[in-house]
């Protein structure tokens, strides 16, 4: 499957939703729902609640996050929010601020 790219300069207000990969270089608020994975890349920001199967976070995530399968904040990720995931991964040096439910 391709991924779809949101650009460093592009500002999405409003909802995402869909069936693919989602790169977020730029800025996205509101709602995402995906059946696939979520990338915030290091320059990417999201003030968003987010439903998706995986997360990857190495920008900065305001909102909460549900996912079916792993949520993955990277060591220059930032976070505030809840996640409910199966499997969390934090990496050392990457800031979280929230609650955070592993039940499956």
């Amino acid at each position: 499957m391709a991924n779809t790219v949101i650009g460093s300069t592009i500002v999405i207000d409003g909802e995402i939703s869909g069936d693919e990969d989602l790169v977020v270089r730029g800025t996205i608020k509101g709602r995402i729902g995906l059946s696939a994975s979520l990338y915030v890349e290091n320059s990417g920001s999201v003030e968003a609640d987010i439903e998706t199967e995986n997360v990857e976070i190495s920008g900065s995530v305001t909102g909460n996050i549900r996912s079916s399968d792993k949520v993955e904040l990277k060591s220059d990720g930032r976070m505030t929010g809840d996640i409910k995931a199966p499997r969390i991964l934090i990496a050392d040096g990457a800031v979280f601020k929230g609650n955070v439910d592993m039940d499956r």
